[in-house]
């Protein structure tokens, strides 16, 4: 761990976000040394990794294959049961999948906090007022998909430094006891030789839409931000971010359809800080970063002439999104939560266990068909839950397998 990373530790640690827990992957108070899905060699790794391991002969894996829709039988049984799939390849030729008889053989679908919601509207499992909006023939009405829609906001304090950085990414993370994670990123353009002039993740330009209200989330506002961010002066660039998230959180959301396209991304509305304890939440996480920066650990990072204040204002006023800026931010922490809200891409609900699939992932109301993915969630720390994904799918995939096992023996 290099000179950016390591201030950031020590000062979390002389702020009082103690004791110091080393490198581990749990999730208690203190500062701690996180995981991380980068190998030595800098190349990161996804679930798709997995496939390694899986036996060829009974997985047939189909690239650039969207599915547009899931076929439902309706007549002739109690309640609806899922038969099977629509899906277009490559060249955009249609194509039908369809379950094989036996009566454990299921559809399971793992799109996604946005797209799982999408794909049961899509194919009629849904608010039957919105399906009937977009002349989606209704198979099961269930207000409940879509709802409670959640993001852990993010917020962050750009700190220019005097001397060089280096690229890192998340590595410490401070766990408060009031429900903030703070983290920190470093190195400049944050994407190495990929952009200039770009703030890489904290960047409008790779998806910082979700924090804009709907109707706010166009073409031109984005191309306005680009353009913003262009203009800036290099000296910007150079230095860090500290950022903090929040746990939970409490705010929720929904999500709507745009269109019948699976192409298409949802209208979602995450409704960031319309809790009150969320706002709390951030406004202590951004005066635990304050402190970081004033630490002695700190120090060589920062330019003695820039006040809070000021580093405030300069980050409020980058285009790190595309929300209404306040002038003089740094009055008011509120307001700047306000302002400078950023998604890291955490999203989840839409599916919750209990409103729209049991405690097995089944979809109530329905056969054969399961959710099993971070929709499913009505809670989530402040870090990344890409492993939380991972375990709940390897978690209920042996319990799949060995159901199903069970009844071969029963019945042999």
């Amino acid at each position: 761990m290099m000179g950016w990373q390591s201030a950031v530790r020590d000062g979390l640690v002389e702020v009082g976000v103690v004791p110091y827990n080393g490198f581990t992957y749990d999730h208690v108070n203190g500062t701690k040394i996180g995981g991380t899905t980068f190998d030595a060699d800098g190349q990161r790794h996804t679930a798709a990794d997995l496939l390694e391991y899986a036996n060829p002969k009974g997985i047939t894996l189909l690239l650039h294959a969207t599915v547009h829709k899931i076929l439902f039988k309706t007549k002739g049984v109690s309640r609806p049961l899922a038969r099977g799939v629509i899906f277009r390849d490559a060249l955009g030729k249609i194509h039908k999948a369809y379950l094989t008889r036996g009566e454990m053989n299921e559809v399971i679908l793992t799109s996604g906090a946005l797209g799982s919601p999408q794909m049961l509207m899509l194919s009629g499992v849904g608010p039957s007022k919105q399906l009937k909006a977009h002349n989606i023939t209704v198979v099961l009405d269930q207000p409940n998909v879509g709802q409670r829609m959640m993001d852990n906001p993010m917020n962050a304090i750009f700190v220019p430094s005097p001397i060089p950085v280096e690229v890192s990414l998340i590595e410490v993370v401070g766990i408060t006891s009031f429900g903030s994670y703070i983290e920190a990123a470093s190195g400049e353009n944050f994407a190495e030789h990929y952009a200039l002039n770009d703030y890489g993740m904290f960047s409008p330009k790779i998806g910082q839409l979700s924090t804009v209200p709907p109707k706010h989330r166009t073409p031109e506002a984005l191309e306005k931000a680009i353009n913003a961010m262009s203009g800036l002066d290099d000296a910007v660039f150079r230095g860090g971010f500290l950022l903090e998230k929040i746990m939970g959180p409490l705010s929720t959301g929904h999500l709507e359809l745009r269109t019948r396209n699976p192409n298409d991304n949802p209208s979602v509305t995450f409704n960031y800080f319309q809790q009150p304890e969320d706002l709390r939440r951030c406004v202590n996480g951004l005066k635990i970063i304050e402190n970081i920066i004033e630490s002695k650990s700190f120090s060589k990072f920062r330019y003695d002439s820039l006040s809070l204040p000021a580093l405030l204002n300069l980050t409020a006023s980058a285009p790190v999104n595309l929300l209404p800026k306040h002038d003089n931010v740094s009055v008011s922490l509120e307001q700047f939560c306000k302002d400078t809200v950023m998604t890291i891409w955490h999203y989840h609900g839409g599916c919750h266990v209990g409103d729209v699939v049991d405690q097995d992932y089944k979809v109530i109301g329905v056969d054969k068909l399961r959710v099993i993915d971070g929709s499913t969630f009505n809670y989530s720390p402040g870090t990344n839950p890409q492993a939380t994904v991972m375990m709940l799918g390897r978690y209920m995939g042996v319990r799949i397998m060995n159901e199903r096992l069970a009844k071969e023996k029963s019945q042999n």
